[in-house]
């Protein structure tokens, strides 16, 4: 429209608004935020109620569930158990006190004297935990006394035994190597004559200590494959049983992300019920055992107490189990499910 010489030209209203208007635009602003957080608490929940379901799986087959769950749970206890029975067993031998003994032979014309002063500069040595002086006279009472032949013994005229020192290494030095260095070094101390231990009873002890470390390995490899055959033949099963329902669901456009979801956390449940199993079979084994072992303790006038599982290792056990459920259902699933289509 004109009005008088100039020209103004009014803007009509668009039909749908405009755009550029500043309360539309924060509002449409508002739905595009709103859309993904809408898709996240949707994926949430479905994740939530595939958790439930799964749960309400093995409910629905009590028997056939406690089954499974106690099979998974002797898999796994095993190897936990023998795990926890090996670090017993290193406890014990480390609480061993005089458990290694160097025995240093001075040299016969060694005098007390410089015997202690040997002692001495020795117990402040790295890795060495006590020293003991043995003078002439108290080693040829001691082999008088455990030898028997004491009538013999009175016939010599001089003490033909020299000082001995008897070095305890430290707790944490006790192994074959760090012994073996140790007494390497106390061989070229100035006035030893000789330097005595017997390793082969070290070495053994740590070479069995090492072989069942390693069985534990092999041994829970073998039973975790196992645990990963029993929960996919459970989730074989499942999937069989909810055939029907698997090819109306793709019907519909159900994705097989979408229908695998329930079956992993399926497989899920059967590792943490399987996991809290083991680590109460260990522990109820582990109860079992702790009145015989006191009793065995105090005959050697010693106290030991067992030690259980921990947090620690349970937390294993337990993710271990949830792991191996998962993915033995993971796999599972993946074999089966392509090969189950609408006709």
């Amino acid at each position: 429209m004109r009005y008088g010489s100039g020209a103004t030209r009014v803007a009509r209203p668009r039909p749908g608004g405009d755009p550029r208007d500043p309360p539309r635009r924060a509002r449409a602003t508002r739905r595009e935020q709103a859309a993904p957080a809408a898709s996240l608490g949707s994926y949430l929940t479905h994740h939530w109620r595939c958790l439930g379901h799964s749960m309400g799986y093995i409910v629905k087959t009590p028997l056939a569930s406690l089954m499974t769950v106690a099979v998974i749970g002797i898999f796994l206890a095993l190897p936990a158990g023998r795990y926890v029975l090996l670090k017993n067993v290193q406890s014990a031998t480390a609480g061993w006190d005089g458990a290694v003994q160097i025995s240093l032979f001075l040299k016969k014309g060694a005098g007390e004297g410089d015997a202690r002063d040997l002692a001495g500069s020795l117990q402040g040595m790295d890795g060495i935990k006590s020293v003991d002086y043995i003078s002439p006279a108290q080693a040829l009472a001691e082999f008088r006394r455990g030898s028997g032949f004491g009538d013999a013994l009175d016939a010599l005229q001089d003490n033909p035994l020299p000082p001995v020192l008897i070095v305890h290494p430290a707790p944490d030095r006790n192994g074959p190597g760090a012994i073996q260095a140790l007494v390497k070094h106390l061989r070229t101390l100035p006035g030893v004559d000789l330097v005595n231990l017997d390793m082969q009873w070290v070495k053994r002890l740590y070479a069995i200590m090492a072989l069942a470390k390693r069985g534990i390995l092999i041994v829970a490899g073998l039973f975790g494959i196992g645990v990963l055959l029993i929960v996919g033949n459970t989730i074989r099963l499942a999937i069989e049983n909810r055939r029907e329902e698997i090819e109306i669901k793709k019907l519909i456009g159900a994705t097989n992300a979408f229908i695998r979801r329930p079956f992993l956390y399926y497989g899920c449940w059967y590792g943490v019920l399987g996991g809290t199993s083991a680590c109460l079979f260990v522990e109820g084994s582990l109860w079992m055992m702790q009145g015989p072992v006191e009793r065995l303790s105090l005959s050697y006038s010693a106290n030991f107490d067992l030690h259980t599982l921990g947090a620690g290792t349970a937390g294993a056990v337990l993710g271990a189990a949830t792991l191996l459920g998962y993915t033995g259902a993971w796999l599972a699933v993946g074999r089966h499910l392509s090969a189950i289509e609408p006709s």
